[in-house]
């Protein structure tokens, strides 16, 4: 079972109004922990059932077999997991969760996937983790939600030359910005290419556009524009069903 939480339905309030799950935001700390628990019980869940990493932007993936407190989080941008009910979970506003199961071997996967993580690896190393953990390519079903989309997200120079070094598909992702030497990037196409690359056995875009659309996603980026000091975060979850 897997969701991709809007921040509709929470307690939260002022610019973090609704369901923010942001436990690195500036958020009334019992907001947050009863959002995250309004989102768990969404998934038929306990609030203590929620595993988390600390996300750098990394291409790093993480092995859970049960939640960690908040300081001793490892720092990674994916979690792995064979154990049912575990919900494994990433927080986002603009970047992209992909989420991962292969029911048949029993192997489920969050990862969060900026441009720096993508760009670097986070899917291929998330699902190589998985295949380490028993699963196999041809029954892992991946999912990705809503991010930012390219007429959303305009990038300088400096990004797509990060790209030029490591990808050399990459101009096909750029298209042409508004301004000299800007240019509006492709993030979820980068990331769909990329897992149809893998050979899973399917691959879904919900296609959402969480800098668009202010009334169901909080966006960095949108909150960056308009002159607020924070943001929200979604929340993106998937678990192996129990029984």
């Amino acid at each position: 079972m897997h969701g991709f939480f809007t921040r509709r339905g929470g307690v939260s309030g002022g610019i973090y109004a609704g369901l923010n799950c942001g436990q690195g935001s500036k958020d009334d700390p019992d907001h947050v922990r009863e959002n995250k628990r309004r989102a768990m019980a969404a998934m038929g869940l306990g609030a203590d059932d929620l595993a988390l990493v600390h996300q750098v932007h990394s291409p790093d993936v993480w092995t859970a077999d049960a939640p960690r407190d908040r300081a001793a989080m490892e720092k990674a941008d994916a979690l792995v997991s064979r154990r049912a009910g575990l919900a494994l979970g990433i927080l986002t506003a603009d970047c992209a969760p992909v989420l991962f199961a292969d029911g048949t071997s029993g192997v489920a996967a969050a990862a969060h996937a900026g441009w720096r993580g993508a760009m670097s690896g986070v899917l291929e190393n998330t699902v190589a983790r998985m295949e380490a953990q028993g699963a196999k390519r041809s029954n892992i079903h991946a999912a990705l939600g809503p991010c930012i989309r390219q007429p959303s997200y305009e990038v300088g120079q400096d990004m797509k030359d990060a790209f030029a070094e490591r990808h050399d598909d990459h101009e096909k992702y750029f298209a042409g910005g508004a301004r000299p030497g800007h240019y509006q990037f492709d993030l979820a196409g980068f990331i769909m290419d990329r897992l149809a690359a893998l050979n899973l056995a399917t691959t879904h875009d919900v296609g959402l556009d969480t800098y668009a659309d202010a009334e169901r996603f909080y966006s960095y980026r949108r909150a960056t524009h308009q002159g607020e000091p924070d943001y929200g975060r979604e929340l993106a979850v998937v678990a192996l069903a129990t029984g």
